[in-house]
């Protein structure tokens, strides 16, 4: 088995990553800092785990812990929709800083592989959906704080693939399509309906951001690990894969099944649709499928285990205001 290790472990897909590559048996560094990462998510987590501190952004410090690593992946980030419109300058210093310093931190360590997360943001409102890697990323309007995020993400592409393509054995770059299930923070759309049922009670009513009518494609973490993992040992090197779910869903339609899964039902009211939000968005998946992946957990099943994870752990009154 291999010594792997993950940026971002303590955050919600780096933490079920982490513990997936455990239970194959490898060994794992987990690095985090945990300005919005979780140490609790990695509590418990059974195998070779070498738990690391340290910010992404400090190149020095990343070499001495990439030392006899095989991969890194490479997902700390400062995510959450709410957060690119109130801490943009962050956004953009953890993600383009970061990009920096983990792309040459692997190659002073001498890493083989490196595996970036990017976004579906970075395609804002694609022109052709469902969406293949091909068409083209935009940025549409740099004075709108939401683009920090997605901006970050292209950039964080350009450095992975530029810095490394002649390094690196191994550079490929995944951008996942709205990814959720249990402990995934609350600035999400998925939890913040959770919490907005819950608090309407049953036969209440709650807020939309826009009509209901926007879509979304989304994918269970569990789905989104499996194809992560599949990229890395069967993609080729200095590509892009979409890592999701070919199942649309209308906003409002996620929000009944939501509150299905809760066993109460609310009544919807169109709302102002959040600024720079895209109207659609679905991935089209061929090139991870041609490589055998295949999302599992529907998207009733998903929100059914993640309405269960919230039910018992609702919103810390302290908690951490990047989550």
């Amino acid at each position: 088995m291999s010594r792997l290790a993950v940026t971002g472990a303590g955050g919600f897909i780096g933490a079920h990553l982490t513990r997936a590559l455990l239970a194959e048996g490898h060994e794992v560094v987990a690095i985090d800092n945990y300005i919005r990462g979780q140490a609790s998510r990695l509590a418990n987590a059974q195998g070779a785990i070498e738990r690391v501190t340290l910010d992404v952004r400090d190149k020095d410090a990343l070499v001495e812990s990439l030392r006899g690593v095989e991969c890194v992946f490479h997902l700390a980030a400062v995510n959450g929709t709410e957060n690119f419109y109130t801490q943009p300058q962050l956004v953009l210093d953890v993600g383009v800083r970061g990009a920096l310093a983990v792309s040459e931190g692997c190659i002073e360590a001498g890493v083989p592989d490196l595996v970036v997360a990017s976004s579906a943001e970075v395609y804002q409102t694609p022109r052709v959906v469902p969406t293949d890697e091909t068409i083209e990323m935009v940025i549409p309007d740099s004075l709108n704080p939401r683009y920090s995020y997605g901006g970050s993400k292209l950039i964080s592409e350009l450095i992975a693939f530029n810095y490394c393509r002649d390094k690196l054995r191994k550079v490929q770059v995944f951008r996942p399509h709205n990814i959720y299930g249990p402990d995934m923070g609350w600035k999400h759309v998925v939890p913040q309906l959770i919490e907005k049922i819950v608090a309407a009670g049953d036969g209440g009513s709650i807020t939309l951001q826009g009509d209901g009518s926007e879509t979304r494609a989304f994918c269970y973490v569990s789905d989104v690990v499996d194809g992560i993992v599949r990229m890395w040992r069967d993609g080729a090197s200095m590509n892009v894969y979409h890592i999701g779910s070919m199942e649309e869903v209308a906003i409002r339609d996620l929000a009944r099944i939501t509150a299905e899964a809760l066993g109460t039902r609310v009544d919807l009211i169109a709302g102002p649709a959040a600024a720079g939000a895209t109207p659609r968005r679905c991935p089209d998946i061929g090139k991870m499928q041609a490589i055998g992946y295949a999302p599992s957990v529907s998207l009733v099943q998903g929100i059914e285990r993640t309405v269960a994870w919230y039910r018992e752990n609702p919103a810390p009154t302290d908690s951490n205001p990047l989550l």
